[in-house]
């Protein structure tokens, strides 16, 4: 897929992380009655706000690592930054089986995501449209 702006890639990691999050939370849905078992959720929002000042070069505090040839490999740190950090989502009082899963949260957390990628999809695809028009009016002339 074509790049058109530095922000579409952030929009792309943004629509990746809510799928996974789709799929946690429907998960979470599905276990309802499992015993013990913990609801599951994924923090993104700190990778995208670092994806992102990397991305527009906003001045990092950290000293990066000089990498002088492309075989080189990538600092334990800065792979693991990158990543969305799984976690279970507790604070809800636990059933008489140990199962934590509040099905309310999870419908409401299931709306709210779907939501934002909705949104997420509808914002790539102007930002096509756009794009497409630019393209087509500078074929005419």
């Amino acid at each position: 897929m074509i790049q058109i702006s530095r922000a579409s890639i952030i929009a792309d990691a943004a629509l990746d992380y809510r799928a996974m999050r789709q799929d946690l939370i429907s998960g979470n849905i599905a276990n309802v009655d499992t015993p013990f078992y913990r609801p599951r959720d994924v923090d993104f929002q700190s990778t995208l706000i670092q994806k992102r000042d990397e991305l527009y070069k906003k001045h990092n505090t950290q000293l990066e690592m000089a990498v002088t040839d492309p075989s080189h490999m990538h600092s334990q740190k800065s792979v693991q930054a990158r990543k969305a950090t799984l976690y279970f989502r507790d604070g809800h009082a636990a059933k008489n089986d140990g199962n934590s899963v509040d099905l309310d949260v999870e419908t409401a957390e299931l709306s709210k995501n779907s939501l934002m990628f909705s949104a997420l999809v509808s914002a790539r695809k102007k930002s096509a449209a756009i794009f497409r028009a630019v393209l087509d009016a500078s074929a005419k002339t």
